[in-house]
């Protein structure tokens, strides 16, 4: 398995290869939204980052972020070593559906109890999130729901190859 080799930050940003395992969760005054079917489906300053080694963030939203009747409960369940248990939701903006679009974990680990029925959102699965009106793009591969901006460095855990980083 080919070594990752962590690119430099520049000012202002962080290397995802200084980010620690097991993650860290911290508090964001950041301006998050979600947009899906031509609106905004959730807004906040008042959210949470995960972050973890070879990771973009992952933004954590709380419920009352999303507007209401966005929010549908969907099948299927994940677990986190981290985290614990997940619980997925659909987001649902008229006949526009983002299937298993949030998920969340409504009885996390004791170190992440802070962000319990707190939502995360999968980027790709959205029309757009942004973190202060930046744009983010989704992190690579279809398993991880990491948030890039220009703010953080890889390379990031996700693309081919990179299954044991």
């Amino acid at each position: 398995m080919r070594r990752p080799v962590p690119e430099r930050p520049g000012p202002g940003q962080e290397s995802v290869w200084d980010y620690p395992r097991p993650p860290r969760l911290e508090r964001t005054s950041e301006r998050v939204e979600v947009e899906l079917g031509g609106r905004v489906v959730a807004s906040t300053t008042a959210g949470w980052r995960v972050l973890e080694t070879s990771h973009p963030p992952t933004y954590y939203l709380p419920r009352e972020a999303f507007e209401p009747g966005v929010l549908r409960g969907a099948e299927g369940a994940s677990a986190c070593e981290w985290k614990g248990r997940a619980a997925y939701f659909d987001l649902v903006v008229g006949t526009r559906v983002a299937p298993q679009a949030a998920w969340t974990y409504p009885h996390p680990t004791p170190a992440f109890a802070e962000i319990a029925g707190a939502l995360a959102v999968m980027p790709g699965r959205v029309d757009r999130c942004t973190v202060d009106g930046e744009t983010v793009v989704p992190q690579p591969g279809e398993f991880y729901g990491g948030w890039v901006t220009s703010r953080v460095v890889g390379p990031f855990k996700g693309e081919p190859g990179t299954w044991g980083w």
